[in-house]
């Protein structure tokens, strides 16, 4: 059972996608766990054969407990390698006894009588389907192998299913979710010194290079503010790599690798941050597929775990809700979050004279045990110039 943040003790699973013999390959999601921050696709980190299911569905166990044992490629092979033990000869004049009648296999494909055309699909999803009348045949898997999922099935739910439901789904509990996120910040509180910092950027050219690019794109294809303030921050980290990792038993552990946390608000009130991975290494073009992808996912409560266990730094804006500047609290065990605010037309001197320019607000909460005043002036600073030049991001 995957931790997915420090407030985290235990998770129940829902769904298995994987079976005993099936073959994985690192990075494939194989279970589906319900937890305080919602439903969680499970990823296995181990390539190779799964082979045996240690937890069963709808069991509660916390964190840390294994949940199958997988056997790598190479002990698969060195397994069918060892010869099996020869069978003893009969004595003189025994009879040989028939040969063992081999046990019907249950395919793992199933089929609609009358159909031409079988699937694959999840217990959860089969459940899910029968009780909301959706035929699985229209329904398009996203699980390993074409597999369809609970996910699945349940983007495709209108309402809510008639009585009886379901003893268990992973649905999103909003005040269990809510239950968590205090949980969290009250520890984040009470246990990091913060400190806050506010920088002022002059945007004006980032949003004219944007409106040129956009001119001639489809609304799905074009790139927003966003992707600007995600990128450069993410750049800005490789420079600054105080701001960019964990704090954890009594020391701090910078990352090599850049994972923003992306904070989501989820239609009813929730909130998670889910990582963007690796984001320095995208293009702009490429980080608004990953950004589309990750938040259709998470509004979906279909966020992967290791999304959830490894942001480096959070990014958390309320700009599209008219707030000019927000101060966060930082989410353990990271050490940093940034603040975008919604841009706005200001009074600006820019080379000597007074005119309007498109100013956003940019602020930093940092943890005291790691940085100071000083660093994340610096860093603010670093963000901000890089804003300004979005032609080389």
């Amino acid at each position: 059972m995957p931790s997915l943040g420090p407030d985290m003790e235990a998770g129940t699973l829902v769904e298995w996608l994987v079976k005993p013999g099936d073959w994985v390959k690192r990075g494939d999601v194989v279970a589906v766990v319900d937890t305080q921050k919602g439903a969680i696709e499970v990823e296995t980190y181990q390539a190779g054969q799964i082979e045996q299911i240690l937890v069963k569905l709808d069991s509660k166990v916390p964190v840390g407990t294994p949940l199958a044992r997988i056997r790598t490629e190479g002990e698969a092979k060195e397994t069918a390698a060892v010869p099996a033990p020869a069978a003893p000869t009969p004595p003189a004049g025994a009879v040989a006894p028939p040969p063992p009648v081999a046990a019907k296999q249950v395919p793992p494909i199933v089929s609609i009588p009358g159909a031409t055309v079988g699937y694959q699909a999840s217990p959860a999803a089969r459940r899910l389907a029968q009780e909301r009348g959706i035929d699985l045949l229209t329904v398009k898997g996203s699980g390993p192998g074409g597999t369809i999922t609970y996910a699945d099935v349940e983007v495709l739910v209108g309402k809510p299913p008639a009585q009886p439901e379901r003893k268990r789904a992973p649905s999103l509990d909003l005040n269990a979710m809510r239950t968590a996120i205090a949980a969290a910040m009250a520890r984040s509180k009470r246990e990091i010194p913060h400190y806050y910092l506010e920088h002022q950027v002059d945007v004006t050219q980032s949003e004219r290079w944007l409106a040129e690019k956009n001119a001639t794109r489809t609304p799905d294809n074009r790139l927003l503010f966003a992707a600007l303030a995600i990128k450069s921050v993410a750049l800005a980290c490789r420079r600054f790599p105080a701001f960019n990792g964990f704090y954890r038993d009594n020391k701090f552990e910078p990352s090599q690798a850049v994972h923003i946390g992306l904070a989501i608000a989820i239609r009813g009130g929730g909130l998670t941050a889910p990582a963007l991975h690796d984001t320095d290494k995208f293009s702009l073009d490429e980080l608004m597929i990953q950004m589309r992808d990750l938040i259709a996912r998470t509004r979906a409560g279909r966020i992967r775990s290791s999304e959830m266990s490894d942001p480096t730094i959070t990014i958390s804006s309320l700009g599209e809700r008219g707030v000019e500047a927000l101060y966060g609290v930082i989410y353990p065990p990271q050490v940093a979050i940034i603040g975008v605010g919604k841009s706005v037309t200001r009074p600006w001197v820019v080379d000597g004279s007074i005119g309007p320019r498109s100013v956003v607000t940019l602020t930093l909460s940092g943890d005291h045990r790691v940085s100071d005043g000083h660093a994340g002036a610096l860093f603010l600073a670093e963000i901000g110039h890089l804003l300004q030049e979005p032609e080389k991001l």
